[in-house]
């Protein structure tokens, strides 16, 4: 199967989009999908942990 320059950038232009906000839309439903809060506010918190204090 030999493609031609010319039917790749079609294709991308065409479908290349659809395929962008598809995975958009994935990643915020990941994101904001309520069992992984817990999740991500640990995340939050563990770069500011008990051993995170200035030097005396």
């Amino acid at each position: 199967m030999n493609f031609e320059h010319e039917t790749l950038v079609g294709f991308a232009k065409s479908w290349g989009l659809f395929y962008l906000i598809a995975m958009a839309v994935g990643v915020l439903i990941y994101t904001f999908w309520p069992s992984n809060r817990k999740r991500f506010a640990r995340a939050k918190d563990s770069i500011l942990d008990e051993d995170d204090k200035p030097w005396k």
